[in-house]
């Protein structure tokens, strides 16, 4: 299985930047692991909806030129849904079953994900109705596919 998470924008600090580097090593024993960071469009304070409209739109392209046919696609947005660990990890193992070999993890920007993104995905979820930094979702998903790889394989997590 490969999985991608694609995402705009750069992790700056340390701490975030070994995070990810511990659960990619981890998930190395489970599947094939690919970070793609796009880069993301400065935002000006109180941006108007034509420019909030065009940020959404540029990265969205960049987004979209990183997916290949036949990804499955999840966008992680507030309004999708919401499930437990156990749960992830049912769909992620449905999936695997039935044949989809490339998962595609999207996460937006400081704004969103934009209308051209949320077409092509497949399915949509949130980890909670607050917003979060997208860089610190970043390391939640990491966690949350190594926890699901865990279950999956009815291996010790601690809880």
């Amino acid at each position: 299985m490969k999985i991608k998470i694609i995402c705009p924008g750069h992790l700056k600090e340390k701490y975030l930047k070994e995070a990810q580097k511990e659960y990619l090593k981890r998930l190395s024993a489970f599947c094939k692991f690919e970070i793609i960071e796009v880069e993301d469009e400065k935002t000006p304070d109180n941006p108007t909806d034509r420019e909030r409209e065009l940020i959404l739109q540029k990265e969205g392209e960049r987004i979209l030129s990183k997916i290949k046919d036949g990804d499955y696609c999840f966008s992680l947005e507030i309004k999708g849904k919401e499930r437990t660990s156990e749960e992830f990890a049912e769909k992620l193992n449905s999936l695997m079953i039935h044949g989809k070999s490339s998962l595609v993890f999207i996460i937006g920007g400081s704004l969103g994900l934009g209308e051209n993104v949320l077409k092509i995905k497949n399915e949509s979820f949130s980890f909670s109705k607050m917003t979060l930094p997208h860089q610190l979702i970043r390391i939640n998903l990491l966690e949350q596919i190594y926890r699901a790889f865990k279950i999956i394989n009815n291996e010790p997590y601690h809880k």
